[in-house]
């Protein structure tokens, strides 16, 4: 999964980035609004930790414009006004959910991963398929009740996959949501991920569709 920052104290920025690091996302940063506006309609993100105050434009603007645009992203908006009307202001703009300065990272985290989870249809962090366990939020996975170790990219596959479940999904679209914006990308590496964890749990857990991608079937 791929979170966007917009943040302009970088060093809580950093701290961000690297407690959603750690819970299994991959994180670009940003620190102003008129960069943040064009990455959000540019880049296809699971969802977005949107600043209010920032410099060059303000995020409520930028999340009003992607609105008007269709981009549907989830949106956590991270501020430090605490007023009522401003955070009635910011759900309306389009906001999915509002955390308000100062707050403690682990409800930041919490919240992300409920975000996600609820845009691609799953009530539970716990995801079920053909013997594979999967918890999200704790990055733990189990075959046949027995845990097993996997690599934060294959985690990242088998976790995307999971949370489409039934869905056809593209190389390309697999390498859009498990490496960061300036990592540098291998398309080949994709089916390498698939191949681990195929050996790890089933061998017939992904389905590869030829010259679409692949599936995890109900």
């Amino acid at each position: 999964m791929r979170i966007l920052i917009v943040e302009d104290e970088k060093t809580l920025a950093g701290q961000l980035a690297e407690q959603l690091r750690q819970s299994g996302f991959v994180t670009d940063l940003c620190h102003d609004g008129n960069e943040a506006g064009f990455l959000g309609e540019t880049e296809p993100y699971d969802a977005i930790v949107l600043d209010l105050g920032l410099p060059g434009r303000d995020g409520l603007s930028v999340l009003k414009e992607w609105r008007s645009k269709g981009i549907d992203i989830p949106v956590l908006v991270l501020t430090a006004r605490s007023q009522l009307h401003e955070k009635i202001e910011g759900l309306n703009a389009g906001a999915d959910d509002y955390l308000t300065k100062p707050f403690q990272v682990a409800e930041l985290v919490a919240r992300v991963h409920a975000l996600v989870r609820r845009a691609a249809g799953n009530a539970s962090s716990i995801l079920e398929i053909g013997g594979v366990r999967l918890d999200v939020s704790a990055s733990q996975v189990w075959y046949e009740g027995t845990p097993i170790r996997l690599t934060a990219h294959e985690f990242r596959v088998l976790g995307y996959l999971m949370q489409h479940r039934g869905k056809v999904v593209s190389r390309s679209e697999l390498i859009d949501h498990i490496y960061a914006q300036d990592f540098d990308r291998d398309s080949n590496t994709v089916e390498v991920f698939i191949g681990r964890i195929r050996k790890k749990t089933n061998s017939d857990l992904i389905e590869t569709v030829r010259g679409l991608g692949y599936r995890i079937n109900e």
